[in-house]
Parts: structure tokens; sequence; C-alpha cells
């Protein structure tokens, strides 16, 4: 089995003409997802490697019925761009769209959820279940089917998580990477009742940052309800408070939202934190092996 999607998925791609966009409509077609539709304002009827493109998405899941989005749509339209897959049906959408303002994510966030939607993202790698679906742009071929659920703040961190994995044999059940940003669609908590609930997951990476309080909330919820094992690593140990590292929602502020805390809480918890992001396989390997 996989999280959220699979080889039946059938995407649809919002901006898919731009560079951005046809280059990883491209490597996500190449990889085997199957890329039915694509939506460019003003370009309906073209097609773009035999892809028919469409002005809207709901124009898009009419002809095709496709099930899920990928959006390279520029920031200040990303958030509409978000909202019209929703308003379309489209169940999970994938937003690799970086530098949204905050207050358009705020209600397309809203929008989402009020449609029973799934929204990863934004300013994310997106969604792979190894060997059947590529939706975003991670490399795909670091990737291998197997039992390990990874979700990740940063996209480059799950790369290495990923390839570390791979090369010890443990393949991937889904790998999601749910963005940096403040204000995002999809939360640790949310990936692991997933990976939980999914018969085919033995085990779970969760790679955090500072700032915010997701990765304390996940902790909780991993203490109440997880049973399989968790390892997880926690980003910007080294970051002074009140200087944003990296993402846009890594920062410490108030004093709330360091490595120190957020490894305390989830330690307590019963979360196997490594220290360093190159141990992260081998931890892992060892607790699916006892």
């Amino acid at each position: 089995m996989a999280v959220l999607v699979n080889k039946d998925t059938t995407l649809l791609v919002q901006g898919m003409t731009g560079a951005q966009g046809s280059l990883h409509t491209r490597a996500c077609a190449a990889y085997g997802t199957q890329v039915v539709a694509g939506v460019t304002p003003g370009k309906g009827g073209e097609t773009f490697d035999g892809i028919p493109v469409f002005n809207t998405v709901a124009e898009g899941v009419e002809a095709t019925g496709a099930n899920a989005s990928m959006i390279f749509v520029p920031p200040p339209f990303a958030a509409d761009a978000i909202m019209e897959a929703a308003d379309a049906g489209i169940g999970v959408i994938v937003c690799i769209t970086e530098g949204i303002p905050v207050v358009d994510m705020v209600k397309a966030v809203d929008y989402v959820a009020a449609r029973d939607a799934v929204l990863i993202g934004p300013n994310c790698p997106g969604i792979i279940t190894p060997e059947q679906c590529k939706i975003g742009i991670m490399p795909g071929y670091i990737h291998k089917a197997g039992t390990v659920g990874v979700v990740s703040r940063s996209g480059t961190l799950t790369y290495e998580a990923v390839w570390q994995l791979t090369q010890l044999g443990l393949g991937q059940s889904t790998c999601i990477g749910i963005g940096g940003d403040p204000v995002n669609g999809t939360s640790f908590v949310e990936c692991l009742s997933w990976f939980e609930e999914d018969p085919d997951t033995e085990g779970v990476v969760m790679i955090g940052e500072i700032g915010g309080e997701a990765e304390e909330e996940a902790a909780l919820f991993a203490k109440a309800y997880m049973t399989k094992p968790i390892v997880g690593f926690i980003a910007g140990r080294t970051a002074p408070p009140g200087r944003r590292m990296g993402h846009a929602g890594a920062i410490i502020s108030g004093g709330h939202g360091t490595a120190k805390e957020k490894v305390q809480v989830m330690e307590e918890a019963g979360i196997h934190i490594v220290p360093t992001p190159d141990l992260i396989g081998q931890r892992m390997k060892e607790l699916l092996k006892g």
C-alpha cells in the first residue's frame, strides 16, 4: 500500500507550460506518473508532449478525471491556484511554489480544509510513492519501494535520508515533503497518522527544524498513538534566536521553537533522535532489525 498517491493517481499540472512546470512534468511522466492534463490560462486546446492543456482546472478534471494536482504557479497567483484545484474537486494538491504571501496561504489552507482535500506544501519538494507515483521535484532514482515512511520540512534533508535508507537496503513506502513555510497545508501529525494506519509502513523518519511547534505537537501524537518506531532529526541546532535560518518558518521567536526544546519533547515521547543527519538511515535499520 501507499500514502495519498499510488500507481492509479492521475495528475494535472497547473503552470505546466512554464520553464519549471515543463521540466518537472517531464520528469514525473518519465518516472511513470500518469500525467493526464495541464492548465495554463489562454493555452487551452494546445498539447504539451501529447498531454492536453486546458484553460481551467475544472475543464481539465471534467475531461480527464484527474485526482491530483501539482502547482508551479508564480507566488502572487499560487494561492488562487490552490483554491481553484480544491474547488474543482482535486483530492491531493501539491504546491511547489516558494514565496507565497502568508496572508494568502491562511485563506487557501482554510479553503482546502473546508473541501476535505489534502494540500502538501507550499515551498516543498512534493510527495513520492517509490516505483508508483512521483509528484514533485525530488530525484526519483534515489528512492526504492519499501516500508519506511519519510516526512520532512526540508527537501534536501529528505533526499539525504532517502539515499541513506536506499543504500542500506531499506525502501520507502511514501516520502512527503511538507515544506518549511510558517503556514502550510499538511502537518507532521497528519503524516504520522497516515503512516500509522498504513499496514505496509513499518517505521517512520521524521525530519524537523527550529521554529514553530509542529514537532512538539507530533511528539505528543506519537506518544499517544504511534506503535511504529520513529527516527527523528532536528535541523538548526546552532541557529541564534531571532534569526531566520533557511526556511521562512525556521525562526526561533520569544524563546520558543528551539532545537533543544523540540529534541527534549520528542525524546520524552519515545522518538529516537539522532544528533547528525548522517545517522538517520543506520538508526532506522537498527530499530527495524531489533
